[in-house]
């Protein structure tokens, strides 16, 4: 499958999952417009792609900030001229704690990083998506999200309401081509965790090979009857 020319943003481009996805969406033929907080990791995650300049953009970004994400869209749209494809990747995990005892700071990390990141990048890249009637949207959710447990009640409760927001997107999306979907995920088992931890049980989570190719599937013209849909990646858990 090709995605040759096309325009993919990655929002937590550098994290744990974005260098595997980056690389398999470059494999396509795809261009490249990054973000996260650490511009040396965005540029350094380009230069190991050998990207040329007019095929890559890196931008230090605040995701958890509107006005710099949409300012993130508008910087895309202005070196490439639209775009085709925004991956949420953002993430990260507070949890183990009885609901009584969640320190508030525990709600706040999670809330800015799952629920925040994700309103703003669906509130900036709406449009954009819509307007060349193909777009994609995909975030990475938890089983958690339709099954809390106690001790995962804040973490669980975020993921929900990002999947609802990508949900809603998903219904404005109807007859427009553009389709808004999420990955669902165990735990995920990046190269550089095997690298680290070679002797630790990765029976029941999902490689970040496979959640790109996920990825690259619901971009492909093949799935482009696939909009709103949780796709589970959990077979092993």
């Amino acid at each position: 499958m090709a995605l040759t020319d096309r325009v993919v943003a990655i929002a937590g481009a550098a994290g744990g999952l974005g260098p595997t996805v980056a690389r398999a969406f470059v494999a396509t033929g795809a261009r490249l417009a990054v973000a996260g907080r650490n511009q040396a990791d965005l540029i350094q995650l380009l230069d190991s792609m050998q990207l040329p300049d007019d095929r890559r953009l890196a931008s230090a970004v605040d995701l958890t900030d509107a006005t710099a994400t949409q300012g993130w869209a508008e910087q895309i749209a202005g070196k490439f001229g639209r775009v085709d494809v925004l991956l949420h990747l953002v993430g990260g995990y507070k949890g183990g704690t009885a609901i009584a005892e969640i320190p508030a700071a525990d709600w706040d990390f999670v809330h800015n990083l799952l629920i925040k990141t994700t309103l703003n990048a669906v509130r900036a890249f709406v449009t954009p998506l819509k307007a060349n009637g193909w777009g994609r949207f995909i975030t990475v959710s938890s089983p958690r999200a339709q099954t809390p447990s106690a001790k995962t009640a804040i973490y669980a409760m975020s993921k929900a309401a990002s999947e609802a927001l990508v949900l809603a997107l998903a219904d404005e999306f109807k007859g427009t081509g553009a389709t808004a979907n999420i990955v669902v995920v165990n735990s995920i088992a990046t190269p550089e965790q095997r690298a680290a931890e070679p002797d630790k049980d990765y029976s029941k989570a999902t490689s970040a090979e496979e959640i790109a190719a996920a990825m690259l599937y619901l971009c492909s013209d093949a799935a482009s009857a696939i909009n709103g849909a949780r796709l589970a990646l959990t077979g092993r858990g």
